[in-house]
Order: structure tokens, then C-alpha cells, then sequence
């Protein structure tokens, strides 16, 4: 890696949150908190040149992959010491997770393929679909609620320094019983959620709870994403409790996110249950994203 590109560390939060208000992004990727609670799988290197942010990963046993760049520069420019910065590292050069928008605007289709990327494209909801779940297509998971609700009596917290510890307790009981140890992505999402926990408030996040007779049942965790839309980058919830993850997903967007027009919900990688389940809630639109392969 060049001497100009250097590891991610907590320190350089306002560098990557001047870049992304200057040129604010729709993928749930680009935002400094995503990146800093993931570092440990995915090993982000950046520098400033161009007048961009320029981020490349190294994710272990995998091949090294570039971000898109941000900023007010000169991103052809960009996109050139990228490749040759992954040139010097893999044969397989990519650029990956690149908005359909800087496809469209920033790329010279003669020197790069643009190849659809449907799993890593995020799926973004109106957040008053969420709040309200209104209309006949949400008739069943309104009814879901309701079951839920009438079920149990909940309490809704925001997240606070004395909820952390709950909440790292409750990650806790979750991952016995998927068995992370057992699996590497569930330990790696291990890792990087209590990255976001213990370092809450020096990343800015907004977080809430669900109580149910006192225990903490249900978290989830998000952020301003830009000017109008927000992203949840988890969401934990006992899944023996029916209509739980319900009952987040609604309460979070009323008391943490109603401000905002829009909720990304990052993701379904591929995972046909997943994507099953964000299908559900009826997506506004999808943030379509893209590798872009040197020709």
C-alpha cells in the first residue's frame, strides 16, 4: 500500500464527514461509522487525493477492493490511482459498491465495465411506510404488530451510556445462540457491532431499545445518512419472541428517525431469507450499485 494511504482510526472522523456532507452519499457503505465499526474485517486504507476520498479495503483471504471515491475533486482522476494503487496488490482490479448515480455521472464507459451488483444494492423505504404501516400491502405486518403489542407490554429507550452495557449483554445471549463462534461472518458482525456500541457517542450514533417486563429484548442502531434519509446499520432482537423485530423496526423509525424522508436498510447480500424480509416492507426504491472493472 502506498505511503499516501494510511488505516482508518477513529481520529479521522471529521475528515470523512467534511467528505460526505461535500458530496453526500445514497449507499450505506459510505459513512465513516460503517466503515470504522467493520475495519477489523475489511482492513480500510485512505488518503486524500484529487480532492477526493479515496479508500481502498483488504478484506483477509479475499482480494482488495476500492470504494467509490467522494468529494468535490476530480474523480476520473480518482478512479485511475485507485486501480493502480489495487494493480500493485491483485490482478483483480474492482472498484465495488459504486452508486448507479456515479456510474452515470462520473464514469468513462470506455475504460471501465459497469457489472450490476444486486446484493450489495440497498433497499430504501419511506419512513412513514414504516412509522404509520398504513394501506392494504401492509395489512399483515400492521396485524403482526397489533399481536405483538396486545401481547406484551413494551418500553421504548433511546440509547444511552447506561443502556450500552444492556445492550452488549443482550449481543451477548444473541450470538450464543446463533453460535458465532462457530461461523466467521457472525463473529466478525459480532465485532462490529460492539465497535458501535462501546464507541456510541464519539461516532454519533442514534440508538433504541425494547423492554419487555424490564429485560432488554430488542436494539437497533443507525444515522443520518444525507440530507433526507437515514441508514439502520443493525438491528438485534430475541427471535424467540414473535413480532419482535416488528416492533423495533417501527418504534426505532417513530422516536429516532421520523425527521428524516427516507430509511436505508443497507443490504440483503445474497441471503434469499434476508431479501425475503426487506421485500416485505415494500422498498420506496433501491440504491442499485455497481463493480466497475478496468477494460
Amino acid at each position: 500500500m502506498s505511503r499516501a494511504f494510511k488505516p482508518l482510526e477513529m481520529a479521522d472522523r471529521d475528515v470523512f464527514t467534511r467528505c460526505f456532507r461535500e458530496d453526500q452519499p445514497n449507499g450505506s457503505e459510505m459513512t465513516f461509522t460503517n466503515l470504522f465499526m467493520w475495519r477489523h474485517r475489511y482492513r480500510p486504507f485512505w488518503c486524500e487525493r484529487e480532492g477526493c476520498l479515496l479508500v481502498v479495503c483488504r478484506p483477509e483471504g479475499l482480494p482488495p477492493f476500492a470504494l467509490q471515491p467522494a468529494g468535490r475533486g476530480d474523480k476520473r482522476a480518482a478512479l485511475q490511482i485507485l486501480c493502480e494503487e489495487l494493480s500493485e496488490r491483485t490482478s483483480d482490479i474492482r472498484i465495488r459498491r459504486v452508486e448507479e448515480r456515479f456510474v452515470t455521472e462520473h464514469v468513462d464507459p470506455t475504460r471501465f465495465e459497469a457489472v450490476y451488483d444486486p446484493d450489495n444494492s440497498d433497499y430504501v423505504y419511506r419512513t412513514a411506510d414504516l412509522i404509520r404501516l398504513s394501506g392494504r400491502k401492509y395489512h399483515r405486518k400492521r396485524n403482526h404488530l397489533n399481536r405483538f403489542c396486545r401481547q406484551f407490554e413494551l418500553r421504548y429507550r433511546p440509547l444511552d451510556l447506561e443502556l450500552v452495557e444492556c445492550f452488549l449483554d443482550m449481543q451477548d445471549s444473541w450470538c450464543r445462540m446463533r453460535e458465532c463462534a462457530e461461523n466467521p461472518d457472525l463473529l466478525s458482525e459480532d465485532h462490529a457491532v460492539r465497535e458501535a456500541l462501546t464507541q456510541f457517542e464519539q461516532l454519533g450514533l442514534l440508538g433504541g431499545a425494547i423492554q419487555i417486563e424490564g429485560k432488554l429484548e430488542a436494539f437497533s442502531l443507525g444515522e443520518p445518512l444525507n440530507q433526507n434519509t437515514a441508514v439502520v446499520h443493525v438491528e438485534k432482537a430475541n427471535p424467540d419472541i414473535p413480532g419482535l423485530y416488528a416492533a423495533i423496526n417501527q418504534q426505532f423509525c417513530e422516536n429516532a428517525l421520523s425527521g428524516t424522508a427516507y430509511v436505508n436498510r443497507e443490504q440483503d447480500l445474497g441471503d434469499p431469507g434476508l431479501r425475503k424480509a426487506k421485500e416485505s416492507y415494500y422498498p420506496h426504491h433501491m440504491v442499485k450499485k455497481y463493480s466497475l472493472v478496468p477494460l
